[in-house]
């Protein structure tokens, strides 16, 4: 089974090439159509530059078990039903915070979509969060 994975690679190069490449251009895309990618650095800066609102959207139990401070949680799972809370934060950057980034993409389209055109998203979500040491705060 494998060698014949290898024998169509090998014979097939130039049609696996152009699905890597479609395959690299399509997260790329995407990834900015959630808006930039940000690093923990980045996210305290903009907070203490610019008083930017961090968004957690994982869900009730993860955010009581650590979130960053001051943090404002809608669950992914609701955030359609409850955008409109974030309407008094439309002049401000808005910081989409997930576990692993896999939903901070989706919600900071919809963001944009509604008219926010500060949106980021912070790279590698909560475990990047974590994993640099940084302070979260549990309820």
């Amino acid at each position: 089974m494998i060698e014949q994975v290898f024998e169509f690679i090998g014979n097939h190069y130039l049609l696996i090439g152009l699905f890597v490449a479609l395959v690299f251009a399509f997260m790329v895309n995407e990834g900015k159509r959630g808006g930039n990618s940000i690093t923990t650095n980045t996210l305290v800066n903009l907070v203490n530059r610019d008083s930017a609102v961090i968004l957690d959207v994982r869900d009730s139990k993860d955010f009581s078990a650590g979130h960053i401070v001051d943090a404002v949680n809608i669950p992914f799972s609701n955030f359609d039903k409850r955008a409109v809370e974030l309407e008094k934060f439309k002049d401000r950057p808005i910081i989409v915070v997930c576990k692993m980034g896999q939903h901070a993409s989706g919600v900071g389209g919809k963001l944009k979509t509604l008219g926010f055109e500060k949106v980021h998203r912070l790279g590698g979500g909560m475990g990047e969060w974590s994993a640099s040491s940084l302070p979260v705060v549990k309820d």
